[in-house]
């Protein structure tokens, strides 16, 4: 590699050049002196500051549409959430600061929380620390970080960018974009295939990198440096097909398209945007914020809430992912020193079936209440005699469909005698790849260990379509690895029945499956598997 190119992992295709434009670097931690003459007048700065920020969020949402209008709107909410306030409020009198340290501090605790949950929830971080910037650049009254205005169709180059700032961009400016970190999994990473933004995340090495103008590639991952003089280049990418809203290849090849969905808003996104059902509910939403056990009538009301737009559709629900990495104080866990190899999981109900059975109750009234057709899976599971384990107990609750999760290597070895004790089984693809190649997926400098495109973890996905068709039972596909329309060919081509993705790539997969035959995706996977490289499986594929 030259020293006028860098690399990184491609999550947008399309190649594009033009002008760099920096985004603001985020604000910088505030003063916790001089301490405040009225600390009760300090305190009640807050709330009009927040509620001034969620004006200007809800103003923006209410000009987006789709996926971008809800993540304003999801983002609006977070800024006025009442307990963000309060605390910060609270810390304003009970440690004598100033009200942009108290919501630093406040913001603090919600980010920690968020973190250590893990998976899904710790990638909402950047979320929470937007919220925090903005509230603070309006109590400071400074410009609040993030996308200047752009005066010409330029390259966008950031340290990270927050969801509202990529939720907001106009894709006749925004010629591509390129991050420091990031992953396959961020906001920006969704929210760029869904305007069609080439994009291209965890570049390290990228701020430093001094070029003035840039070639991004979607599709290969690689930065280039190019002449500041040069003519600026649109997007380029692969033509979209129309498409009718069913999931199957050109030759009637069945392949369901589904939503991820881990609360209301999301379940309406996904529906709006065709799912045809929902392949991984995450639950955890209903007991984040929770000291004590929520109760089944509770649960039930709030899975009916997410469950309520699929009405006669799949819909398969994943228990709670809890644990020592995800603490949740009415479990009472234990220290452990490595908690992503410890008790998480379905291992957490080996230890309290009681929790997971209540939930179950509570899963079976929802489907009662919505009319939606909903199967049940377990996470974290390792061994077919933990998938028997818990197929029986769902079937004992009242729900005739049980699955599990393979996000562990063992379980994919095993995927035969897996899939001979359950209905069904789904590959978590951001925790399969993080578990195979021992590289945590939140890291941007192992972010490339983590490309869903690497052939070690496209031939464990492989070992899973075979055991798929011998046993004649569904593989689906959950993780963001189902987002990208080529791997979508791919994983189609190794035997996968269904793929669920964020409501935004939910079309522009189901239209590129419609427009290649079962026979094309089979090439295409074999070309993929064969290859080195993640770089060199991506356009193996691409060439079949």
């Amino acid at each position: 590699m030259s020293d006028a190119q860098l690399s990184g992992v491609a999550v947008s295709p399309g190649r594009a050049s033009g002008p760099v434009v920096r985004v603001t670097e985020p604000l910088g931690e505030p003063a916790s002196t001089p301490a405040p003459d009225d600390l009760h007048a300090e305190a009640a700065r807050i709330a009009p500051a927040a509620q001034a920020v969620v004006s200007r969020l809800e103003a923006k949402a209410e000009a987006a549409t789709g996926d971008a209008a809800t993540i304003l709107s999801t983002t609006a909410a977070m800024a006025g959430d009442p307990a963000l306030v309060s605390q910060a409020e609270q810390l304003v009198t009970a440690q004598n600061i100033p009200a942009a340290r108290a919501v630093y501090e406040a913001a603090g605790s919600f980010t920690h929380a968020l973190a250590t949950a893990g998976g899904y929830m710790a990638e909402r971080v950047r979320d929470i620390e937007d919220v925090r910037d903005r509230i603070i650049a309006e109590l400071l009254g400074v410009e609040p970080p993030g996308v200047p205005e752009l005066e010409r169709p330029s390259v966008l180059v950031a340290r990270d960018l927050a969801p509202a700032d990529t939720a907001g961009l106009d894709p006749a400016l925004v010629l591509a974009l390129a991050t420091e970190e990031g992953g396959p999994t961020s906001h920006t990473a969704i929210l760029a295939r869904s305007l069609g933004i080439p994009a291209v995340v965890a570049v390290r090495g990228l701020l430093s990198f001094g070029a003035k103008a840039l070639a991004v590639d979607g599709d290969t991952g690689a930065i280039e440096e190019v002449d500041p003089g040069a003519p600026a280049v649109a997007a380029v990418s692969a033509g979209a097909f129309d498409w009718d809203g069913a999931g199957r290849t050109s030759d009637g090849h069945l392949v369901k398209v589904l939503g991820n969905v881990g609360a209301p808003p999301d379940a309406h996104a996904a529906a709006e945007a065709g799912a045809e059902g929902v392949g991984l509910f995450r639950t955890e939403f209903c007991y984040l914020d929770a000291a004590d056990e929520p109760s089944v009538e509770e649960q039930r009301a709030a899975y009916a809430a997410v469950l309520e737009p699929f009405r006669g559709k799949p819909v398969i629900v994943r228990t709670l992912d809890a644990g020592a990495d995800k603490p949740l104080a009415f479990l009472s866990p234990e220290a452990e020193p490595n908690p992503a190899l410890g008790v998480r999981g379905v291992r957490v109900a080996f230890d309290r079936p009681d929790v997971l059975d209540r939930q179950l109750e509570a899963i079976a009234g929802a489907a009662a209440d919505s009319g939606a057709d909903v199967s049940v899976m377990a996470p974290m599971v390792a061994t077919a005699e933990e998938a028997s384990w818990f197929a029986d107990r769902v079937r004992a609750a009242g729900v005739a469909r049980a699955g599990v999760m393979i996000e562990i290597p063992a379980a994919a070895l095993t995927a035969t005698e897996v899939l001979d004790a359950v209905d069904f089984v789904s590959v978590g693809t951001n925790d399969l790849a993080q578990y195979t190649f021992a590289a945590d997926r939140q890291l941007g400098a192992v972010a490339k260990l983590n490309d869903p495109w690497q052939p070690g973890l496209l031939r464990l996905i492989a070992l899973i379509g075979d055991a798929a068709r011998e046993t004649g039972k569904p593989a689906g596909v959950c993780g963001e690895a189902a987002a990208d329309p080529l791997l979508a060919r791919v994983l189609t081509g190794v035997g996968v029945t269904s793929l669920s993705m964020n409501a935004a790539s939910v079309r522009a997969v189901g239209a590129t499956l419609a427009g290649a035959s079962l026979a094309d995706c089979e090439r295409a996977a074999q070309a993929a598997l064969g290859a080195p490289t993640a770089a060199a499986a991506r356009t193996a594929a691409k060439d079949a």
